[in-house]
């Protein structure tokens, strides 16, 4: 099985049903039929260029899901690039690739001897083009590359072959299986592994894609209500944003059925606003890497309701969890001597299966003799399965001998109801190793002192959490999909 083979299937049940609704400066739609004959004249496109990927450097819309069923039929990367990355660093990346066809919303700011197009040009040429006949694509070539978000250190391109991909959508959808009026609302950006995930599942279900170009609140919102949304995917970030919007106009919430949230950390605060927002909506915590090929573990609508309803400490502590693995998938936690951890107890999370790559181009496979991808986040498991993750390794504040977790520290911030968001580091101290710094941001118009966040982290946790300093700021480095930089704090 290959990436090309989901969409042919797709386009031969439902040919004329919709696929993509693109939603920027007008509306524009797409059945499956023209979906797959577009995307194979795509395929024709490159082939004529000699291109040996396609790159994509743009917003969501219908360009980009022709482009990558494009470059999976003649059997090409398909590599979608962060249009918001300063010129020097995206011409860093282009020039990795030696002949590559290149989609891009602003072709000036392009420096490669490979072809650029226009995401017009590129729809242009490809529906006039001559289909590229259907071929075997070896389920070990390449399907896509995907930059890491490179919180920590420098993007890395992970490599995703045509079996992680299909294996994780095996694995996790029933072909067919979406009703003839669901919709899918995506506003991730394209070089995302959601927005990849979010594209292969839904073809395979043979559920509508409704691309918003840009996230905004209000845009989203009227979008869900235009189109009849029935499922979306949400960062954080995002799912807090609507929240918000909702408050402060007075508005009800969309009848969606089901939303999936995940690329960072959900504070439990915001979820359980959510829940109130959306009452009548399943929730589903996705956790994934890109180098996992997307979601190896979900907290699904039951688990959320039971947690929120329930008085039991131990069941409410879950909906911090990201839930428990996706069928084929194994999650262990070990310690640092390679010795798998009780319940409760912390260490790294290890992740196993068909769907994991642990493989970067230039560098190889990371994944270890016996199939584990070591993922650097620490993590425990509770005495049912459910796993809950605490962030990367490498942010671990060591004070005074002890290890903390800054995401344990930020969701107790961040619960107050005067914090829009907060980040907490570990700058060195001679005295303890690490002191405990807090970045915090407060809604506009509210204010708190520096004691006072001391006060309320001290209230909640033991006083070796508490912050040894507060910076107060206007916002806090995040990437698209609301991972905190904290190397840039």
């Amino acid at each position: 099985m290959n990436v090309a083979m989901l969409l042919e299937m797709a386009s031969a049940t439902w040919p004329h049903d919709t696929a993509v609704v693109e939603c920027s400066e007008r509306v524009r739609r797409m059945n499956y039929g023209d979906l797959a004959s577009w995307s194979a004249g795509g395929a024709t496109v490159a082939a004529e260029q000699n291109a040996d990927a396609i790159l994509f450097v743009g917003v969501n819309g219908i360009a980009m899901p022709v482009a990558l069923f494009a470059a999976a039929r003649l059997g090409i990367p398909f590599v979608p690039l962060n249009y918001r990355l300063a010129d020097d660093k995206l011409a860093e990346l282009i020039a990795e690739f030696d002949r590559p066809l290149i989609i891009a919303d602003e072709p000036g700011r392009i420096r490669s001897t490979g072809k650029t197009l226009t995401r017009q040009q590129w729809l242009d040429q490809v529906a006039t083009a001559e289909p590229l006949e259907a071929r075997d694509v070896d389920p070990e070539s390449t399907a896509v590359l995907l930059y890491t978000s490179g919180t920590t250190s420098a993007p890395k391109a992970a490599v995703l072959r045509n079996r992680h991909l299909a294996s994780y959508i095996l694995g996790t959808v029933e072909f067919a299986s979406a009703g003839p009026d669901q919709a899918n609302l995506v506003s991730v950006p394209p070089y995302h592994i959601a927005a990849v995930a979010n594209l292969l599942s839904n073809v395979y279900a043979g559920r509508r894609l409704v691309y918003l170009d840009r996230f905004d609140p209000e845009a989203w919102l009227d979008m869900a209500d235009a189109e009849g949304v029935t499922h979306a995917m949400l960062v954080p970030t995002m799912l807090s944003r609507i929240c918000d919007y909702l408050v402060e106009y007075d508005q009800k919430a969309p009848p969606v059925v089901s939303m999936s949230y995940g690329g960072a950390r959900m504070p439990v605060s915001v979820l359980e606003q959510a829940l109130e927002a959306f009452p009548n909506t399943g929730f589903v915590n996705a956790y994934g890497l890109t180098e996992t090929a997307s979601t190896i573990a979900l907290l699904g609508p039951d688990d959320h309701r039971a947690a929120f309803a329930t008085d039991d400490p131990a069941v409410r502590a879950r909906l911090g969890s990201v839930g428990r693995p996706v069928p084929g998938v194994t999650i262990c936690v070990f310690d640092e001597n390679d010795v798998e951890c009780a319940p409760y107890v912390r260490g790294e999370l290890r992740v196993r299966g068909p769907q994991v790559s642990g493989e970067y181009r230039g560098k190889g496979s990371l994944l270890s003799s016996d199939g584990w991808f070591h993922t650097r986040d620490l993590a425990y498991l509770d005495d049912a399965g459910y796993v809950f993750v605490e962030g990367r390794m490498d942010d671990t504040i060591i004070r005074g001998g002890e290890n903390l977790a800054p995401a344990e520290i930020e969701e107790v911030i961040v619960a107050n109801p005067s914090v829009m968001d907060a980040g907490v580091v570990g700058v060195e101290d001679a005295e303890w190793g690490q002191r405990i710094v807090a970045h915090v941001v407060t809604y506009p118009g509210m204010s708190l002192t520096e004691n006072e966040v001391k006060d309320w982290v001290r209230a909640r946790l033991r006083s070796s959490k508490t912050p040894d300093g507060v910076v107060f700021r206007d916002e806090l480095p995040r990437t698209d999909t609301g991972k905190l930089m904290r190397r840039l704090m």
